[in-house]
């Protein structure tokens, strides 16, 4: 488990994914329409507990829970890109990791920052790994949504890549940028 505190916004915690316990919540989560670039919107309950305790079982991939103040409102997956299919297309650097983001369904009115904040913290989380010297994502190249965010979070845009599920727009951030922003 990760913790930070951030002024004006409250304390975030990262904790890995139960399957079993967050069952519920992560169907709920990915069926939505807003959760389509997940690509898991139809997807039964038994589906998503087998997906989860796959990655799990590895040692190469895991999932979180993003909290804020103890309310679950994000779920993130890390992973080794060496390992992943997104590593077969592009040339994977020494010190690459991989990341998945989908924020939660608002639990209110829109909150200016509110992604911004989840991202930086997670971000903060996943480069406090020694070795760790750039992140790469490759969300849905028709997420506009997604890409926009990345890229005002420090993220380059690399090449558009096919991946077995989608097409996908890299993106990459290095560590140098992520710790000169603040």
């Amino acid at each position: 488990m990760y913790e930070q505190t951030v002024d004006g916004f409250g304390t975030v915690r990262v904790v890995p994914v139960d399957p079993a316990g967050d069952l519920d919540l992560i169907h709920d989560w990915v069926a939505e329409e807003r959760a389509r670039f997940w690509g898991m919107r139809d997807v039964g309950r038994e589906r998503v507990l087998e997906i989860y305790e796959f990655l799990d079982s590895l040692t190469t991939h895991h999932a979180y829970l993003i909290h804020r103040d103890d309310k679950p409102v994000a779920l993130f997956q890390t992973y080794e890109p060496e390992h992943d299919p997104v590593g077969e297309c592009y040339d994977v650097q020494p010190g690459d990791f991989g990341i998945h983001l989908m924020v939660g369904p608002p639990g209110g009115a829109p909150e200016p920052g509110f992604t911004g904040t989840l991202l930086s913290v997670f971000l903060t989380f996943v480069l406090s790994v020694p070795g760790r010297r750039r992140i790469v994502a490759e969300p849905d190249a028709r997420n506009d949504k997604a890409i926009a965010r990345l890229v005002r979070q420090g993220f380059v845009r690399g090449p558009q890549v096919d991946l077995p599920e989608k097409r996908a727009q890299l993106v990459f951030l290095s560590r140098e940028v992520f710790e000169g922003r603040g």
